[in-house]
């Protein structure tokens, strides 16, 4: 069951795929991610984007950036879809990517779980990339054949992530202009697009660039110049501006850079680059200690999941082993003092203020108050439920007729 093809851009669908290769990424083997759109009349690859570690929105964007232009070096595919397909990822249905889509004025169609068939087109070239491309490529990490599949060889290079991008975007300009699928009766992805009538929408790239870009509000621009995620962001065009109210836009986790624009009139002014930001030299410090307390962490806590038990041989109850000295114990309880919170928090710094006269009050809560005067009886709806007694030393709560508690 089939569904008609249509005509170019009238449906675009979407999907992540993590690519069954390693990559040496800064020196560390990683499988990287394909972000991309295609066009399900003409099985043309719009538009696609490579990250090195897991994708997000921001891959998401950076590839319907790629998949709407239609100048060098993206064209001729693209332009505005009329629906774009997703499979309830939460990145394609991140608040970011949706307001993108609506501003773009496209239909996204969230399909439901499971069910990839109703997005075939994007599935098959997942499948695709991969017996066609990424199976020939060093590094590759499924079986090839039944059995037992020999272990890499040692002196095995893989492909660096610049040169796997490179690779995968001529292997998606073979596929567009060279390669032949069987729903196209002989003719080329590029072929079947020139062959289409359908008028195209295009977006001028700068506005493209805007309606891509995540909303942080609006700010006023101080000597300073602007305060974000408590971090101050300077420009070169900022002299003389100071006082004015100016909206952020920016590219999610890039955080090195925001783009200004004017608040009343949606005017662009400028980038906005981090101010005192740190050396490489510094960061690379930095991600090494964070790369240290990490594997610190993860080694704790396997320890701390190894259990051992004494083997029985006649009906016991379960013997767990692992002897300490006192030393030991004291050193390691020291070790962890500091790191709880609840014990750090000085619970008898503002003592409560006592309650009320009316209150019965048990004499543990009442050695922890504040001696003097009692806190007022609240007002409102909840005073009414407390009703004092005769000598104004107990209270009760309202009740009916029957006796229940009201």
């Amino acid at each position: 069951m089939a569904r008609p093809r249509g005509w170019r851009n009238q449906v675009w669908e979407t999907d992540h795929v993590q690519a069954a290769v390693l990559v040496d990424v800064d020196g560390e083997a990683r499988r990287p991610w394909i972000t991309w759109f295609t066009d399900c009349a003409t099985n043309a690859i719009t538009g696609v984007a490579v990250t090195p570690g897991n994708p997000s929105r921001e891959s998401v964007l950076a590839a319907l950036r790629s998949a709407v232009l239609r100048e060098a070096p993206y064209g001729p595919f693209g332009g505005l879809p009329e629906k774009v397909r997703v499979d309830r990822g939460k990145d394609f249905l991140s608040r970011t990517v949706t307001a993108a889509f609506d501003l773009l004025d496209v239909t996204v169609e969230d399909l439901p779980a499971y069910t990839p068939h109703l997005k075939g087109t994007v599935e098959g070239l997942n499948r695709a990339v991969e017996s066609m491309f990424l199976a020939a490529l060093p590094g590759y990490v499924r079986q090839l054949r039944p059995g037992k599949r020999p272990s890499r060889p040692k002196d095995e290079v893989l492909l660096g992530f610049e040169d796997f991008t490179a690779r995968l975007l001529d292997w998606a300009r073979w596929w567009n202009t060279e390669h032949r699928p069987m729903p196209l009766r002989g003719r080329t992805p590029l072929e079947a697009w020139q062959d289409d009538p359908t008028p195209l929408r295009d977006v001028p790239a700068s506005d493209l660039w805007t309606f891509t870009l995540e909303d942080a509000g609006t700010r006023t621009l101080t000597t300073r110049g602007i305060r974000f995620k408590r971090r101050d962001y300077v420009g070169a065009w900022m002299t003389g501006r100071a006082g004015i109210q100016v909206r952020i836009r920016f590219m999610p986790h890039h955080d090195h850079r925001v783009e200004v624009y004017d608040a009343a009139i949606g005017r662009y002014l400028g980038p906005a680059d981090l101010a005192d930001q740190a050396t490489d030299e510094q960061i690379s410090a930095v991600r090494r200690a964070r790369a240290a307390r990490s594997r610190r962490l993860r080694k704790d806590l396997e320890a701390s999941r190894r259990e051992r038990y004494a083997a029985v041989n006649q009906p016991a109850a379960p013997q767990r082993l692992g002897a300490l000295t006192t030393a030991q114990a004291e050193a390691e309880l020291a070790q962890s003092a500091g790191t709880d919170l609840s014990d750090l928090a000085l619970q008898d710094l503002v003592p409560p203020a006592a309650p009320p006269a009316g209150w019965r009050t048990p004499a543990s809560l009442a050695a922890l108050t504040t001696p003097g005067l009692p806190a007022p009886v609240p007002s409102g709806r909840d005073s009414a439920l407390v009703q004092p007694g005769p000598d104004r030393r107990t209270a009760r709560p309202a009740a009916d007729e029957d006796g229940d508690v009201l």
